[in-house]
């Protein structure tokens, strides 16, 4: 399965709407990595394994389940979650990319891949839409937090 979708960040259109600078944006997509819990609420815990400037190595632990990822960061342009194959969980990916196709309308372009086949997505066709559903609410719900945490200033200064 391969889902994808854009979310507009600032509205060029709307001189009232509350702008969002690419340095926060930014932040905030780290800062989603980092401490996933603010955008997670059933998240119980997180263990950040290895860190280095370019990515993280962490385990999520939802009730009985964890799961183990590896977040790769390009500065400015993208966050690239991995979860590779554990379990009965097949590898999946997620990539935030950061769009900004004319000064100040920004975009999040959110990707969804996993390794199912054709045939297997035909097959899971109805759990698809409910996993696209569900992304995107998920996606709408970080922008938000975004906005929020920017409004009250917890994205201006560079994350340590």
């Amino acid at each position: 399965m391969k889902f994808e979708h854009l979310i507009e960040i600032n509205d060029v259109l709307n001189p009232i709407a509350d702008f969002l600078t690419r340095e926060q944006l930014w932040r905030g997509l780290v800062l989603r990595a980092d401490s996933p819990k603010l955008f997670v609420p059933h998240l119980d815990e997180t263990s950040i394994i290895d860190r280095t400037e370019a990515s993280m190595t962490r385990t999520l632990r939802y009730g009985n389940l964890s799961v183990t990822d590896t977040v790769n960061f390009v500065h400015l342009e993208h966050v690239h979650y991995d979860v590779p194959a554990q379990g009965e969980i097949p590898p999946s990916s997620l990539r935030m990319i950061i769009e900004e196709p004319a000064h100040e309308h920004l975009f999040v372009r959110f990707i969804y891949e996993n390794s199912a086949s054709v045939e297997q997505d035909e097959q899971e066709k109805m759990y698809n839409e409910y996993r696209r559903s569900a992304y995107l609410e998920a996606d709408i719900d970080t922008v938000r937090k975004i906005r929020e945490l920017a409004q009250a200033g917890r994205l201006d200064a560079a994350l340590n």
